[in-house]
This record gives structure tokens, sequence and C-alpha cells, in this order.
């Protein structure tokens, strides 16, 4: 586990009672970002093994289960606080896994229907990021789909600091406390972000068919990416 992951693990086992209820302010797009994500999760059967990947509080996964009641789910991140809470969400599910590890490193047994993320992958080196890409494709079944929640840099230096400059904006009109604005602004310190064409670009090379960014708002994107055999 390299120390920078750590660091992330530190970060979000301080902050893991908070988040849930932040996020809403954090997140100018909310509704759509995670409305979207769900709708783009789809099986072919009613109990889809499901593995949420820096799952954090289970909040993503909770969503995939109004869709999917008997969805057979996984939920793997580093930090054990949060998974706590998503134990505490979640504990009316049946048969739940939850496994506290670096999803990087660690070596996957089972296969999944629907991969999908949200908000952690762009805490990642890029060539960890063309890693795990190669690496769900690995864990998808035929048919099976990934979805990638995330936030990713501007293409160009303008538009990275129209990006920044709006949600700055947002979220300083959000209601949050000067307190709760400095540990955001803390935390973007973690970010590790990459373009979206060259995130689009690294899916197709790890063997993803139709590739495609379904929604984007500033830099919160929802990526998209298909195994057929």
């Amino acid at each position: 586990m390299t120390s920078d992951y750590l660091h992330v693990k530190e970060r979000f086992d301080d902050y893991a009672r908070q988040y849930d209820a932040q996020r809403r302010m954090l997140i100018p797009c909310f509704d759509d970002f995670y409305s979207i994500a769900v709708s783009l999760a789809d099986a072919d059967n009613r109990t889809p093994a499901v593995l949420d990947i820096g799952a954090g509080t289970g909040l993503l996964s909770s969503m995939v289960l109004q869709k999917f009641p008997d969805a057979r789910l996984t939920l793997i991140d580093i930090s054990e606080k949060m998974l706590d809470v998503a134990r505490e969400r979640l504990k009316d599910a049946a048969g739940v896994i939850y496994i506290v590890d670096d999803y990087t490193q660690y070596r996957f047994e089972e296969t999944f229907d629907i991969v999908l993320s949200s908000l952690s992958i762009h805490h990642l080196a890029d060539i960890q990021k063309k890693q795990l890409f190669k690496t769900i494709y690995s864990i998808l079944n035929p048919g099976g789909v990934f979805i990638n929640a995330d936030q990713v840099l501007g293409s160009t230096p303008f538009l990275e600091t129209l990006y920044k400059k709006d949600w700055k904006c947002k979220v300083e009109n959000s209601g949050l406390s000067a307190a709760d604005l400095q540990s955001a602004y803390e935390r973007t310190k973690l970010d590790r972000m990459a373009r979206l064409e060259d995130q689009l670009n690294w899916l197709e090379e790890a063997g993803f068919s139709d590739v495609d960014c379904v929604y984007k708002y500033f830099s919160f994107v929802v990526m998209f990416g298909r195994k057929i055999q």
C-alpha cells in the first residue's frame, strides 16, 4: 500500500461520519450524477453480481439495490470507517460482502455483471487507472458493464480553471460552514485527476466496447463501457 493511498485512507477515515451529510452540497449536480449512473447499471437477470469499487458509505450501492433488490453486492474500500457507515446503510440487505482493502492491489476471485465506482478512481495515478480498467474488464462477465461516476481534469488549463471556479462558487453558496469548506479544499489536494479523453481511450485499450461519457457537468462525469465477450 503506497504512502499516497494511506494518506487517502486517513483523510476518509476522519471524514466518514460527515461524508453523506455534505455530499449533496459538494456535488452541484448530485441528482443527475447518481441517477444516470444507476440508469446505466443494467443486467439481463434479476440477481446481478455487483461490485462497488471505492464504495465508501455505500450510497451508490444503496441506489442500485433500489433498482435490483436481489442484487449480490460486493463493496470494497480502503477505509474501514467508511464501510462501517455502509454496513449501517445496507443492514437490511442480505448477503452483502464487505472488503477492506486497496482495490488496486486486491485479487478478485469472482466475476461480476456490473462494476461501478463513484468519486474514487480520480485519487489514483494515471498508471494505476489504466491497470485498474484492465482489471475491471477481466472480472466482468460477458455482457457486463462498467460505470464510473467521477471527476476529470479539464482538457486545457483554461477549462480546468473554469471547472474549479464554478465548483468553488457553488459550494461556497451551498450552506457549508467555513470549517467544512476548508476541509473540502484540503481533500482536493488528494486528487490526481486525468483528462476525460485520456480515460475514454484507456477504457478502449483495456478492451471495453461502446465506451462513452454519458453525462458531463464541468468536471463531474459518468463514463460507461461494456464487455461484449
